[in-house]
């Protein structure tokens, strides 16, 4: 299992904060505008390079990823990213917030959980696997953050619940979800009942009941047709004679 800590570096460039103009002409320029703030320093805008940012999202440990933050005039530390934006259509990166991480100082960061075997109410019953929970968050310092936490769901069979509680954490990670939270359990398949055929055609005839004005409405205008149709026959007597 890997840890968040990544032989990344990220360069930034300081900017002046502007309007939504100056961010598209930053992105313009092939960059995004960002923000860098935490351990107690003052918040800095820069633009960084997007193919950097998206490297270390797509890494495996993601946005939980330690890296080393290269400040264009001498900063470097570390960081990790809290926040994006992407542009709705195109998918493409549009703002990035980076916080300054002090290393012996413990973070609360949310990490994915993998499920890790066959459940034995999928083998042995016809059940489905249901993962309710995909996230535990979790307080450690920042070198002992996990990539992910597996959980043995080979156990499981009906009326049994891998809950928070159940998950696998050494000491140097403390769970902060709550421990009776359901994570995964083996439900039933849900059959779709077909109905009969005869059951179909009495469901066809049965229209719901309407009020007595409207069905006399509909008697009256069907009434008219068959008048208005019987008019030409009338004539049509009247010239033979």
């Amino acid at each position: 299992m890997a840890t968040a800590i990544e032989q990344n570096t990220l360069e930034a460039h300081p900017r002046e904060a502007g309007n939504k103009n100056h961010a598209r002409r930053v992105r313009s320029e092939g960059k995004i505008p960002g923000v860098v703030y935490g351990a107690g320093k003052d918040s800095l805008a820069v633009t960084v390079d997007p193919r950097q940012v998206l490297r270390i999202l797509h890494s495996e440990t993601g946005h939980n990823t330690i890296f080393d933050l290269a400040l264009n005039g001498g900063e470097h530390t570390k960081a990790m990213i809290v926040d994006w934006q992407y542009e709705p259509i195109k998918g493409a990166l549009l703002h990035i917030d980076l916080k300054r991480i002090a290393m012996d100082k413990v973070l609360r960061v949310n990490v994915p959980i993998v499920l890790k075997g066959e459940a034995e109410g999928v083998k042995q019953q016809g059940g489905i696997l249901e993962q309710i929970l995909r996230e535990v968050e979790v307080e450690c310092l920042p070198a002992d953050i996990p990539s992910h936490i597996d959980a043995d769901v080979s156990h499981l069979v009906f009326g049994t619940v891998l809950r928070v509680s159940d998950l696998p954490h050494g000491e140097k990670l403390k769970f902060l979800s709550d421990a009776n939270q359901p994570v995964a359990h083996v439900t039933s398949v849900k059959e779709e009942v077909v109905a009969a055929p005869e059951a179909v055609a009495a469901d066809a005839t049965a229209t719901p009941a309407e009020p007595e004005v409207i069905k006399k409405g509909k008697q009256e205008t069907e009434e008219g047709e068959e008048v208005a149709a019987a008019k030409p026959e009338k004539a049509e007597k009247k010239e033979k004679k």
